[in-house]
């Protein structure tokens, strides 16, 4: 599918299924009381062979059946599935963060997925499925699966482990009707050099169209933290087809950011992020999603060894203030991710804050009561 086509294809309003799949210990706190770990790595290295009796039962009560039908009666078209490198289970390289037991991960959650996978088709609902933690670790982040490790590029088993996952993820699920995007890695951070991460992308790709034909199944890859202009005239049509470049925006995580006052979030939100838009979409030659935001505005929360202060824009602001800044902090947002191809928030649920959770979100009247 060309540019042409792909821009004009029905638009991408979704939701992320995140902290699933893929533990963050921010957003499911009650998982991690207790004890040291920072991570899933570190969670069912430390839980051990209490593990897989509290990890099935949190994937089968986080996300149900329930929350699908929910999101596709707000008008959502769209799911974005977080899952790790360990989906299959053990076959997976060592890293020394997994202690004595070489394959520490809990088995099942493929299982979980191909559930995930039947409740999308049944609602309707676009899949894409996220590689959004690989073998070594691509960002340091906890959301990649070990914290304070960015080791995924130096080693080839990581690499060949990455791709062959997400071979299997094309070959299990081609033709399912749900499945509508494979994204070949989430948010690689910004010292994995450009020239290896494109040479990934291209393999990935490879990999991907070896089960799943470009009219049905998009490839999506993440921008690594770096300008979009380094990503010009990468992976065109005719050549690669039905590619979708991925761009994630929030406004608490950098200190220019979370000293701004509401008004300079407004002002970045529907000014600067609407000028980006417009030139990607003017100069990259490939369609393009936001598969990341939310109306988080206070780094505390997410980034639970941040260093303070923390001050942020909502902090002196009454009930009702707060209720309208979050409206139009949604609606700034809105207006600049609709002149994509897509957009996907973060997240559908957390277990601490409404700002992060696209439920309470919409249920607050934050966000639209529907989307279509």
């Amino acid at each position: 599918m060309g540019t042409e086509q792909s821009n004009s294809r029905r638009k991408l309003r979704g939701v992320n299924l995140g902290s699933w799949l893929l533990l963050e210990k921010w957003m499911v706190p009650s998982l991690f009381e207790g004890l040291e770990a920072t991570d899933e790595t570190t969670w069912c290295a430390e839980l051990g062979e209490a593990a897989p009796e509290r990890l099935r039962r949190h994937w089968d009560s986080f996300i149900t059946r329930e929350d699908f039908a929910w999101i596709a009666a707000r008008g959502l078209n769209a799911v974005r599935i977080p899952v790790g490198h360990w989906i299959f289970g053990p076959d997976y390289p060592y890293h020394p963060k997994y202690g004595a037991n070489p394959h520490p991960f809990v088995t099942g959650g493929i299982q979980v997925l191909d559930r995930a996978m039947d409740w999308a088709g049944e609602f309707g609902l676009g899949v894409v499925l996220d590689l959004h933690g690989a073998p070594g670790c691509q960002n340091g982040f906890d959301n990649g699966g070990i914290k304070d490790v960015c080791e995924w590029h130096t080693k080839v088993e990581y690499l060949e482990h990455t791709l062959s996952v997400l071979e299997r993820l094309a070959g299990r699920y081609r033709g399912h009707r749900a499945l509508a995007a494979i994204e070949v890695l989430n948010e690689p951070r910004w010292d994995v050099p450009t020239d290896y991460l494109k040479a990934f992308y291209l393999a990935a790709y490879e990999r991907i169209r070896r089960h799943c034909p470009a009219e049905q199944v998009a490839v999506v890859f993440h921008d690594g933290f770096r300008s979009y202009r380094e990503f010009l005239g990468f992976m065109q049509p005719p050549q690669w087809q039905n590619v979708i470049f991925d761009l994630h925006r929030y406004q608490c995580f950098d200190r220019r950011d979370i000293d701004s006052d509401i008004y300079g979030h407004l002002h970045k939100a529907a000014g600067e992020w609407r000028d980006e838009a417009d030139s990607i979409n003017a100069a990259l030659g490939l369609p393009a999603i936001c598969g990341e935001w939310s109306l988080g505005l206070d780094l505390k929360v997410v980034s639970l060894w941040a260093e303070g202060p923390y001050n942020h824009a909502l902090e002196h602001m009454d009930d009702f203030q707060q209720d309208v800044a979050y409206r139009a902090y949604a609606a700034a947002q809105l207006l600049s991710f609709e002149k994509y191809l897509g957009w996907f928030f973060w997240s559908y649920k957390t277990e601490t804050t409404p700002a992060w959770c696209f439920r309470d979100c919409v249920e607050r009247g934050w966000l639209p009561s529907r989307f279509d």
